[in-house]
């Protein structure tokens, strides 16, 4: 629900602008809103599922957020829109860290809970390249409002399942919240995000893009200046000396970057270059999605006989020979070559998924669980606006959409490669079994 919120809307937003007769400003927020806000408070929600109780701030997330969904749905302009949009991203921010730190408490057995992982970076994957699908099915039939209409019932099932079979999370009412840090860690991430999202249209060197990224910079250099000091802190540096920590994230944000790049021009190409409708681009797409149920769960499967380490590096490097395939397939390919690239590409970002989380995971004490969540969904966030930002910045300033989308594609492979080459050296190998 929380990601499908994020590619549904690019479909859906044309027909939103036309209806409320909203300005291109507005058309922005009500894309860019919601990420903002996610991306910025993520950290906030993982701290605030420690301090408080993760299953208590997840199910607070998912009314927040349901609630949201029908202001979205019954908003009558623009303003109403944009403001339920950025309510919306506050749910999503309560809901997310809290998810992993629910199966790290619910499935305390390193094999159930690889399983439990790879399902929920299948749904992930699923929602993620779904969007445009479901998005251009949606509007094309009943209308954009039901875009977030079928939010409601799903938050409804997902608050009652989670009160009815999920264990009450420990609290930690001994750890304070830094306001200090967290208004600087939202500053960082919100204007870094804001900042890659508006260099694909403004492009890298206008003003307003640098002056973001300079603003958050310095908050992130005033986050880490207040963290050393704190007593109890949001983020506990120590925490990213861990390799393992910190090279999960970083692969996190490398194959999301690749990932959301891939989906984003793609989508741009088929409407824009071949004239597909927003359901065809939808349909275009599925084969990415079509893939990403199954690695998810074929990954949980071989986790426990082969470690994550293995299943990461094959992962990264079957996709980065798929994006490789599509620069290298010419400037305007039949589709039908580009059917096993995107299969590639959704394969292996959905097969390296559940064993980076797992790692990040892992990697962090129990009291800590939704803050690491939060740290390694707020990189993934981070990848996916500089790779959407990137690939419009590459599709505008090239001599033609093919050439752009090929090197868009080089690019993306390129990051998978690094990604690869990292979860090589930061992922722990698996222990080694005992003979016989």
């Amino acid at each position: 629900m929380v990601i499908l919120d994020v590619t549904i809307i690019n479909v859906a937003v044309p027909v939103v602008g036309r209806e409320l007769h909203a300005s291109l400003t507005g058309i922005q927020w009500i894309t860019d809103g919601y990420t903002l806000v996610f991306a910025g408070l993520l950290l906030t929600g993982g701290a605030l599922g420690d301090r408080l109780g993760n299953r208590r701030i997840f199910c607070t997330g998912a009314a927040v957020f349901t609630a949201a969904s029908a202001g979205c749905a019954l908003a009558p302009n623009t303003p109403v829109l944009v403001a339920a949009r950025l309510v919306e991203g506050l749910g999503a921010a309560l809901i997310v860290p809290g998810s992993l730190a629910l199966l790290q408490q619910s499935y305390p057995a390193p094999d159930a809970r690889s399983r439990a992982f790879g399902l929920w970076g299948a749904m992930a994957g699923i929602a993620a390249s779904a969007g445009p699908l479901l998005g251009g099915l949606l509007v094309s039939t009943v209308g954009w409002r039901w875009v977030f209409l079928i939010n409601l019932p799903v938050g409804a099932a997902c608050i009652a399942l989670t009160l009815r079979h999920v264990a009450a999370s420990p609290r930690r009412p001994d750890r304070p919240l830094d306001l200090p840090a967290q208004v600087a860690v939202f500053a960082a991430v919100a204007l870094l995000v804001a900042a890659l999202n508006e260099a694909g249209r403004r492009g890298w060197t206008d003003p307003l893009v640098l002056g973001a990224a300079a603003v958050s910079v310095a908050a992130a250099c005033a986050f880490v200046a207040r963290e050393h000091r704190a007593r109890s802190p949001v983020l506990p540096l120590g925490l990213l000396r861990s390799r393992a920590l910190s090279g999960g994230a970083a692969i996190g944000l490398l194959f999301n970057f690749a990932f959301y790049g891939m989906v984003f021009t793609a989508s741009l190409y088929f409407q824009h270059q071949r004239g597909y409708s927003a359901l065809g681009t939808g349909a275009a797409l599925f084969p990415a999605v079509a893939m990403t149920m199954f690695a998810s769960a074929l990954a949980g499967l071989l986790a426990r006989r082969t470690g994550h380490r293995p299943l990461v590096v094959s992962g990264m490097l079957v996709a980065a020979a798929g994006l490789a395939a599509w620069a290298a397939a010419g400037t305007d390919p039949a589709y039908a070559l580009l059917v096993a690239p995107m299969m590639a590409a959704g394969f292996g970002t959905s097969f390296a998924l559940t064993g980076a989380t797992t790692t990040v995971m892992a990697a962090a004490p129990t009291a800590y669980a939704g803050t690491a969540s939060a740290l390694f969904n707020t990189t993934r966030q981070i990848g996916s606006a500089a790779g959407v930002a990137l690939g419009g910045t590459l599709l505008a300033t090239a001599t033609d959409y093919g050439e752009g989308l090929r090197t868009s594609m080089a690019v993306g492979a390129a990051a998978y490669l690094t990604a690869a080459v990292l979860a090589r050296l930061c992922i722990p190998a698996p222990p080694e079994r005992p003979a016989g």
